[in-house]
C-alpha cells in the first residue's frame, strides 16, 4: 500500500517572490493575481508578496 504525505496549505509567515513576463501580459496578468490570491487565502499577507516584471523569458532567470 503506498504512503501518502500530506502537507498543509499554510502561506502564513512565509515570504513568496513572483518573476512575470510581459510578453503575453494579459495572460501573464490573470496568472499572477491568480497567484497572489492564492497566497492570501491561505493566510499569506499582501506585504509578503513581491512582483518582479520583466520584459521577456529570457530576463527571469536573472532575476529569480
Amino acid at each position: 500500500m503506498p504512503k501518502f504525505l500530506e502537507g498543509q496549505l499554510k502561506a502564513d509567515g512565509k515570504r513568496f517572490g513572483l518573476v512575470a513576463s510581459r510578453f503575453n501580459e494579459l495572460v501573464v496578468k490573470k496568472l499572477v493575481e491568480g497567484a497572489i490570491d492564492c497566497i492570501v487565502r491561505h493566510g499569506g499577507a499582501d506585504k509578503d508578496i513581491d512582483v518582479a516584471w520583466v520584459p521577456g523569458s529570457f530576463e527571469i532567470p536573472a532575476v529569480a
